[in-house]
């Protein structure tokens, strides 16, 4: 998977002589090689580009799917300590409600032998 180098030198047509027919159907034979040289590399790097977006798009998703499982964790939690903290608040004011309770009862007794 390197870059290839597709310069004229590269491809071996930099010094092509088309002056005498021998020499312009050599030219030609080079030319259509170094034409399907650089289609069978452009072929490459086009499957190459597609197994990149394949797993660009992958990555994506799993981004996607990843963001919303955390939110719907988060969601969880959030919904939990509610419950929780309400659970607590109930308790709390419960227990406040037992302490006046069992601070006014001594009090009306008293107030009942007075």
């Amino acid at each position: 998977s390197n870059i290839v180098r597709t310069d004229i030198r590269a491809l071996g047509i930099e010094d092509l002589d088309i002056t005498n027919p021998r020499l312009a159907a050599r030219a030609i034979i080079s030319l259509n090689k170094a034409i399907s040289y650089i289609s069978s590399e452009r072929a490459k790097l086009g499957a190459n580009e597609n197994r990149m977006n394949y797993a660009m798009n992958s990555l994506r998703v799993g981004l996607e799917n990843m963001s919303a499982s955390e939110s719907r964790i988060r969601d969880v939690d959030m919904a939990r300590e509610v419950v929780e903290m309400t659970r607590f608040q109930i308790l709390q004011q419960s227990s406040n409600a037992m302490l006046a309770q069992a601070n006014t009862t001594p009090r009306t007794v008293l107030d009942l032998l007075r």
